[in-house]
């Protein structure tokens, strides 16, 4: 039973991850209905902007580990939004007109810049993060130890999922990325401006996913260059299980996706857990193809 508990609690911490990354994937599709492949990247982006802040600024020592850990969380998410932002405007933007296999053809191509930039700037070797950052407190939970940093990592993740679905249904600016998302011509005539909407979904959704990045800095202690590619997959992989373009359902399928990676490498094989995560998709895709909770899509009349 307590391993169990340590699998689930594990599964939920990278679960939450997943999550994080995959709506940046969702919403842009659900505004764009493009797939933005450089946004794993921009996830290792973020991971290695914590290094750097982490190690030239003494933000734990000045302001204690809460607040010294908000504040970076902050900076990396303001500076990976930022360089979303930039990605739109001179990879995407231009190509809005034109046939979408240029706009997917565009974003391999940041996609490889991103990758080849980090390594010309930190190196090919992986990466590691200062030890001593987090102590290494474990607390118990129905009398089973669990590590703090993991309990930190899914509050953290469900907080930021919780605050981007609040600011998405209950805002004015939330209510027109939803209307850019269902119909940006009806949009316009609402007096949306889609264009902004769309570059504060590029400022979001990589946003998100620079938080992701740090957190796994934070949580594994190592990282590298190449990592967006599988933790690009594995978050595109929970969108579409949870229906590629709805929010709740990026939140649902990341966690979802985490909890059976640890279940089945604990049980079954590690060497097995990304096909096992990937044997469920083929199942719900077959099953249900629009994901657990339905792909959005506008209604046209």
């Amino acid at each position: 039973m307590e391993e169990f508990f340590q699998q689930l609690t594990n599964g939920l911490a990278v679960g939450g991850i997943y999550a994080l990354i995959a709506l940046g994937y969702t919403m842009v599709y659900g505004v764009l209905k493009l797939i933005n492949f450089a946004h794993g990247d921009l996830f290792t982006i973020g991971a290695y902007l914590g290094l750097t802040l982490l190690t030239s600024m003494s933000l734990m020592d000045s302001l204690g580990v809460f607040f010294g850990l908000l504040l970076l969380v902050l900076m990396v998410m303001g500076l990976v939004g930022l360089i979303g932002v930039l990605l739109d405007q001179i990879a995407y933007k231009p190509l809005r007109q034109s046939p979408r296999l240029s706009a997917v053809v565009s974003a391999l191509g940041a996609s490889i810049v991103f990758q080849n930039a980090v390594m010309l700037i930190y190196g090919a070797r992986f990466q590691v993060y200062p030890q001593d950052i987090l102590p290494r407190i474990v607390i118990n939970i129905f009398g089973m130890p669990v590590p703090l940093i993991r309990i930190m990592i899914l509050m953290a993740s469900i907080f930021m999922m919780g605050a981007l679905y609040f600011f998405i249904q209950r805002t004015k600016v939330g209510t027109a990325i939803r209307a850019a998302a269902e119909d940006q011509g009806a949009a316009r005539l609402m007096g949306i401006d889609v264009n902004r909407v769309i570059m504060l979904v590029f400022l979001i959704g990589p946003a998100l996913g620079g938080a992701a990045g740090l957190m796994v800095g934070l949580y594994y202690g190592q990282i590298n260059f190449t990592m967006g590619w599988i933790y690009g997959l594995k978050a595109f992989t929970a969108a579409i299980l949870g229906g590629i373009g709805n929010i709740p359902g990026a939140m649902v399928g990341g966690i979802l996706l985490g909890v059976i990676e640890a279940l089945g490498a604990a049980y079954i094989s590690i060497a097995w857990k990304d096909a096992i995560a990937f044997f469920v998709l083929i199942l719900i895709l077959i099953f249900r193809p629009t994901g657990l909770l339905g792909e959005r899509v506008a209604e046209k009349i």
